[in-house]
């Protein structure tokens, strides 16, 4: 080892400093930023790790103690992204799998920035010593998203989330769960080979604050993972104790493996009391059973099918949409429209890489286990915390998807691990190091460039997108025109997350051309923006069912029903047994007038998901419209049990089909509600004079006069269009 001088101290404080800054990212949140919780981090994450790898390449060519080093979970990570890369360049949508988008900033280039923050700090912190330090600082940001979680529990501060599920600074209740559970194993880990007793002790309560917080997200699957690592962790304490510890350490592990034993006993057969069921976490957690999974387990057997058919590449990365769409199951008809994840990291991989990627990422935590138990770097509590750790994390990974910092905690412990017992490469020694003018007059210039050009490239676009669309959806002081010149503006500078773009076009597009507060011209320059952008989506990814959608929402917004029925069609091709898909074609035909047609496309609907009751409203409807009253009533008394079901759409439908004794009997029962307001009232006297009964029109009209005396001047102008006839 040479000093090298300044270079080699300015490459070491650049490494250094961009590694400490990475685990503050969990703070950061951008307001600034369309999905303000997940862009800031990963562009932060991202552009520290373009300075880490650049500050250690620099040190890599100065000093040969920095250079990578051989070890399995290496060559396991380095081939999992190569392999990514691969599957991704075959995906449908290849520039996805690639770039992501701004809801999850993760793609193959997430991955490649995983992959230089794995050898950034393997050589960096291993050489210079500083991994407790790095995972101390890590834990120090705990305390403060902790302390954030605790003031949303008493109410301080809001959750961002829902009402009840704690997110902290993260967003979201499972990214905080997963958060928490490596910070909890990481301080028992430190703890354990700490000699400071305060620090000791602080490390201790710290882990089991955050270990209670967990069960404040109310994640299931993180929970599970939190208490059978545990136990494993007890478990492995006691069967790996020397003789000479046994008698303390086995104790205190056996009587810790009894407690939880006891405790998850205790709580299964309390789990129908009335002290569990009262408690919202406790009652969330009680339900965790097979019948509670059976959407997660629709979309893994969705997810198999996709599997079976590009066994090899998967899909790519952010490609699941497309499986998700084309083994669509009816039974999700009443779940969230989109899944873009299996919502099992494991089976993410296998669907998005192919079989290879499920066995690279497979062998990711295989090798760690393997080289954690065969290394004499790791003491033994090291080495079950850490086990515990990545148990912990596998478990939470079979019910939830990843995100940015599950990744960087997991690739931060391999990188530990491997920084630990990787061997020096032969090759990498034998190259000359560089001297210290050269490191000054070249490596870091070059570098500086490289950095540069990497952060300018890969994350200013990016930036700049998110920025300029928050800016084109938010009220502006200068008017609608000013929120159409954003869009136009990211139109001519289409970024990453053009979909994303696009598709809040089309939704501020709808509104404004709904609004009365726009002129015409406004109007059709916002929805001819929105058609020819969602166009160039479609244009470039035919089969997506949901660009096909979003077009013909685009065309709905400029009154072409032609082309917006054409759109849905082309979707339903692509996505057959999805009912929504089948009920939006039926309102088009609907409102074009083709009623039979209309027909046709609700029964197909509530034929793919006969127990869900809207599908039977639109399907009763339809054969209402057309004067299928039998069958129409045969729908409606097999889901509700009676013919008289309250419903607009039906209402419409009665109208339609004039058949007023249905119309006025809905009304008559909306109208004898006791928070009925006059409205109801009026409409009855409607139905009634739609049928041409002008008598009881009248007379529901005068009653409700008396009723509500303030409709008196409205009443009193009916009752002349009544009886004037």
């Amino acid at each position: 080892m040479q000093d090298n001088g300044t270079a080699k101290q300015v490459a070491r404080w650049v490494a250094l400093g961009a590694l400490f800054l990475i685990p503050l990212a969990p703070l950061l949140v951008a307001n600034t930023y369309f999905f303000p919780f997940i862009t800031g981090k990963a562009f932060y994450f991202r552009i520290l790790v373009e300075v880490a790898v650049a500050g250690w390449a620099v040190l890599a060519f100065l000093d040969r103690e920095y250079r990578p080093r051989f070890s399995w979970v290496g060559m396991a990570v380095l081939a999992f992204v190569v392999w990514m890369f691969i599957a991704d360049a075959f995906a449908p949508n290849a520039a996805k799998a690639f770039w992501s988008n701004f809801e999850r900033m993760e793609g193959w280039v997430l991955l490649v920035h995983l992959l230089g923050f794995f050898f950034s700090a393997s050589a960096v912190l291993r050489v210079e010593k500083k991994w407790r330090a790095w995972f101390l600082t890590s834990l120090g940001v705990s305390v403060a998203v902790s302390a954030y979680a605790l003031l949303q529990l008493n109410g301080t501060y809001a959750i961002h989330q829902g009402s009840v599920r704690i997110d902290a600074s993260l967003g979201n209740s499972a990214y905080l769960a997963i958060y928490l559970l490596f910070n909890v194993f990481i301080a028992l880990w430190l703890a354990l080979t700490e000699k400071y007793s305060w620090l000791k002790w602080s490390l201790i309560a710290l882990a089991a604050l955050e270990a209670v917080l967990i069960f404040f997200t109310e994640t299931r699957g993180t929970v599970i993972g939190l208490v059978l690592a545990l136990t494993l962790a007890a478990f492995l304490t006691l069967i790996t104790a020397s003789k000479r510890a046994r008698g303390a350490a086995g104790g205190a592990a056996g009587g810790a493996l009894v407690l939880i034993l006891v405790l998850i006993g205790s709580f299964y057969i309390a789990r129908d009391s009335n002290f569990v069921q009262n408690n919202r976490v406790l009652q969330r957690v009680s339900s965790i059973s097979l019948s509670d999974g059976q959407t997660r387990f629709t979309i893994w057997r969705m997810a198999f099918q996709g599997v079976l058919e590009r066994p090899l590449t998967g899909w790519g990365q952010e490609g699941f949409n497309y499986v998700f769409n084309k083994y669509y199951d009816p039974s999700l008809y009443a779940q969230e429209p989109w899944f873009d994840r299996a919502h099992n990291a494991f089976i993410d991989w296998l669907s998005a890489g192919g079989l290879p990627a499920f066995l690279l990422y497979l062998s990711l935590f295989g090798s760690a286990f393997m080289l954690l138990w065969k290394s004499s770097e790791l003491s033994r509590p090291e080495r079950i915390a850490l086990t515990a750790a990545l148990v912990g994390y596998a478990i939470h990974n079979i019910f939830v998807f990843d995100n940015l910092y599950s990744y960087v905690y997991f690739f931060a412990i391999l990188a530990l691990i491997d920084s630990q017992v990787a061997r020096p490469i032969e090759r990498f020694e034998r190259m000359p190091e560089l001297t210290a003018t050269d490191g000054v007059t070249y490596a870091l210039p070059i570098a500086a460039v490289a950095v540069f050009a990497l952060v300018w490239s890969v994350n200013i676009s990016g930036m700049q997108a998110a920025t300029k669309l928050i800016k084109a959806i938010s009220p502006s002081p200068a008017g609608i025109k000013a929120n159409i010149a954003a869009f136009e503006d990211l139109a001519r500078h289409p970024a990453f997350a053009a979909q994303e773009i696009r598709e809040q076009l089309v939704s501020f597009a709808a509104s404004v051309a709904q609004s009365s507060q726009t002129t015409q011209e406004e109007k059709q320059r916002v929805v001819s923006l929105a058609v020819s952008e969602m166009q160039k989506q479609v244009a470039a990814y035919p089969l997506d069912a949901r660009a096909r959608l979003q077009l013909s929402y685009a065309y709905r917004a400029a009154g072409d029903g032609a082309n917006v029925l054409k759109e849905i069609q082309a979707a339903i091709v692509l996505s057959p047994k999805k009912e929504s898909f089948w009920i939006e074609a039926g309102s088009v035909e609907w409102d074009m007038g083709n009623i039979k047609a209309a027909q046709t496309n609700f029964n197909t609907a509530y034929q793919l998901g006969p127990q869900f009751t809207d599908l039977a409203i639109y399907a009763a409807a339809g054969n209402f419209a057309v004067g299928d009253t039998a069958t129409a009533d045969k729908v409606l008394q097999s889901v509700f049990g009676t013919t008289n079901v309250d419903s607009d759409i039906l209402a419409v439908a009665y109208y339609r089909a004039k058949n007023w004794s249905r119309l006025i009997a809905l009304w008559k029962v909306r109208a004898a509600a006791p928070d009925a307001g006059v409205e109801k009232w009026f409409s009855l006297a409607a139905a009634y004079y739609a049928a041409g009964d002008t008598v009881n029109a009248a007379a529901t009209i005068r009653a409700a006069i008396a009723k509500f005396p303030e409709a008196a001047s409205a009443g009193a102008d009916a009752l002349k269009q009544i009886e004037g006839q």
